[in-house]
């Protein structure tokens, strides 16, 4: 899975490198998943389709009911197709220097960096909607007065935010500006009983797949790949001891493929069959 730089790769001027930038995203494909470098803030504002994100602590899933402001890093993310032929976002993306003039000139004091969740959930209301709307690449490339438009869009949509979440929107705003980077640790096991691979976990951290391995190895005194597997097995005996869901339930959901695999390595561990456990 290649590596998308955004916003880098939607700014046709590479010399170009500005505060704010507006893109409309389109595609037509059933299920795209990507590796994400991303480069400024951005929010993404659903029109079209559904969004599951992951970043280093965190997994959320949206779809046009709700918008995301999400930290620069390393992310990934799974666009998809809902009811219609076509999935379509709004993407509003802002430099650190822009949230710090933001911060300074509307809020009285500086509040201490704190490394909250990478993302903000944002509920869409019919005031959104309007902004949104509003919102279009075209709008904002070349015109005479578009970059001080765009700025007033963006304080705009910032000074909404603030109105509608308040204190919490706030700090999550100065967490943006924090540098410190999410623990290796932290990351692994926020991810334990997700379905990614070892390749896209230690893309979250940052780092190649041996490097990851090796970190690891150091950290846990066992190969990722044996302590991930033990663990979600036993996260799987647990859900099916609960007696609500059938192996064919679960097995895509810790990590396996297809049911066969999963029911191997299942009885290789426990000694018995996931249906032992579930009839």
């Amino acid at each position: 899975m290649a590596i998308e730089n955004i916003p880098e790769n939607f700014i046709k001027d590479q010399e170009k490198h500005p505060d704010l930038f507006v893109y409309d995203f389109k595609m037509t494909s059933d299920v795209v998943k990507s590796k994400v470098k991303l480069g400024m803030n951005m929010f993404s504002f659903l029109q079209v389709g559904k969004k599951q994100v992951h970043f280093a602590g965190t997994s959320v899933a949206v779809n046009k009911d709700q918008s995301l402001l999400l930290k620069k890093g390393n992310w990934l993310w799974t666009e998809l197709l809902d009811t219609e032929a076509i999935y379509y976002c709004k993407l509003l993306f802002f430099s650190e220097e822009k949230l710090i003039g933001f911060l300074s000139k509307y809020t009285n004091s500086v509040k201490p960096h704190q490394d909250g969740m990478p993302c903000f959930v944002i509920e869409n209301d019919d005031y959104l909607a309007a902004f949104i709307s509003s919102l279009s690449s075209d709008t904002f490339i070349d015109q005479h007065f578009s970059e001080a438009l765009l700025g007033l869009k963006f304080e705009e949509i910032m000074l909404y935010l603030l109105n509608k979440y308040g204190s919490n929107f706030e700090y999550y705003l100065h967490s943006l500006i924090s540098k410190e980077v999410s623990p290796f640790k932290n990351t692994i096991e926020s991810h334990v009983h997700s379905n990614l691979k070892l390749e896209e976990i230690a893309f979250l951290c940052n780092m190649s797949l041996s490097t990851f391995k090796r970190h690891f190895t150091n950290e846990y005194q066992e190969p990722p790949g044996k302590w991930l597997q033990d663990k979600r097995l036993q996260k799987a005996k647990e859900l099916l001891q609960a007696g609500e869901l059938k192996a064919s339930d679960i097995y895509l959901d810790v990590g396996y493929n297809n049911l066969s695999n999963f029911s191997i390595a299942f009885k290789n561990k426990f000694g018995i069959s996931p249906t032992d456990i579930s009839n």
